[in-house]
């Protein structure tokens, strides 16, 4: 038969500062994970949760970003004008949703003047806003005039770069430009600063365009985009071209693997550093606890409780440990949920903009991890109290 759970809470209330002791130390190191995990949360899901499935992404062949794609014009309106898969507008000759983009990291100085980062300019052209839909609204202002010197900012720049603010006047080597707009659109995008392609292209001094974006007619998108791919990269029609297409959501994915890789790695390195503090906290106190109560287990083994579960009783007794530790840890993480700062993306190496996202998958995660911490300290002392000899545990006081 089993321990009674009123037991196990017992002991745990009657040694209340070891107790305490243990659940501060598992809540700290599993709020520094859950903090970590939703840093990565808040970075991926800016990037792959908001890509389109129907937007697609067109690059040179052997490219992985478009801060190293080039695609000159004439591949460019090949690309637009003839591909049936590209949506078009409405009425029966409406033309092609899709649109050549320019991109260049350029070095902005901060806003708050401590030091200079990378900023995206991207050149883009009426489609690029057109196939975007309700995705893409102007906050501030009003939107650029194709053909005029002007740029809209992305909302996340507003307040992190200097000379981001509506009225404002941002060089790009020797073309100045005027903030008109300040503007919201989903995905990575609110960390970037818009202009007319044309203009945008002689200022980066970018002769060639970085990729092709597009909106995806019906048959295009879900089963039918993997033929489209094949046909694209194969098909004796365009294989000429020397491009490769991708959905935009993944495409947005396979530019956080790099930086999402690198936050897992930190957050796995930091919880293993502290969780090692936390096991040997754990077990002192169940090696405590055991050493306390080693009279009375002696009487649970004598009137029939078998080792079995005096070892499972014990075991729970720290499980619980971490779980309230756990629980305390993610209530510690909480506060950053939706807290805004900065990244630079390997690849593009750029700074992004985005928010903590304390989800359900990183609580869910963080306590997973705080039960392996209780696991983990409570192991060897209900292995040891499991094997206490009756007659020796109650000479015990």
């Amino acid at each position: 038969m089993l321990v009674p759970l009123s037991y196990t809470l017992r002991s745990l209330f009657v040694r209340r500062s070891a107790t305490l002791l243990t659940i501060v130390g598992v809540g700290a190191t599993v709020a520094v994970l859950a903090g970590v995990l939703a840093l990565r949360a808040g970075f991926t899901t800016l990037f792959a949760q908001n890509g389109r499935e129907d937007v697609a992404v067109f690059l040179r062949d052997g490219a992985t970003s478009e801060g190293e794609s080039g695609l000159t014009r004439e591949t460019c309106d090949r690309l637009i004008k003839t591909l049936p898969q590209i949506a078009r507008g409405d009425g029966p000759e409406g033309a092609p949703l899709g649109a050549m983009e320019c991109y260049l990291a350029v070095r902005r100085p901060k806003a708050d003047g401590s030091g200079e980062t990378n900023v995206p300019f991207r050149g883009i052209e009426r489609a690029s806003i057109a196939l975007r839909g309700d995705e893409f609204r102007i906050a501030e202002g009003r939107s650029l005039e194709f053909g005029a010197d002007e740029v809209i900012v992305g909302r996340k720049l507003k307040n992190r770069i200097a000379d981001c603010q509506l009225g404002d006047v941002v060089q790009v080597n020797t073309v100045p430009f005027k903030v008109v707009g300040i503007f919201e659109c989903d995905g990575p995008f609110e960390s970037e600063i818009w202009g007319d392609f044309e203009r945008i292209s002689v200022a980066l001094q970018r002769p060639v365009a970085s990729r092709v974006v597009a909106l995806l007619a019906p048959g295009a998108t879900g089963d039918g985009f993997a033929a489209f791919a094949t046909m694209l990269k194969e098909g004796a029609d365009y294989k000429d071209l020397k491009v490769v297409v991708k959905t935009e959501r993944a495409y947005l994915t396979d530019l956080t693997n790099a930086v999402g890789t690198v936050l897992l790695a930190l957050s796995v390195g930091l919880s293993v550093i502290m969780g090692i503090a936390a096991v040997f906290t754990a077990t002192n106190t169940m090696l405590s606890a055991v050493a306390s109560r080693t009279h009375e287990i002696g009487i649970l083994l004598s009137i029939g409780f078998r080792p079995l579960p005096v070892f499972l009783s014990f075991v729970l007794e720290a499980l619980l440990l971490g779980l309230v530790g756990g629980v305390v840890g993610c209530l510690l993480a909480l506060p950053i949920n939706g807290i805004e700062t900065g990244t630079t993306n390997w690849a593009t190496f750029t700074e992004v903009a985005f928010a903590f996202r304390v989800t359900p998958g990183v609580m869910a995660s963080a306590l997973q991890f705080s039960l392996l911490l209780g696991l983990l300290g409570g192991a060897i002392p209900a292995w040891k109290a499991a094997r206490l000899a009756p007659t020796v545990a109650l000479r015990r006081r």
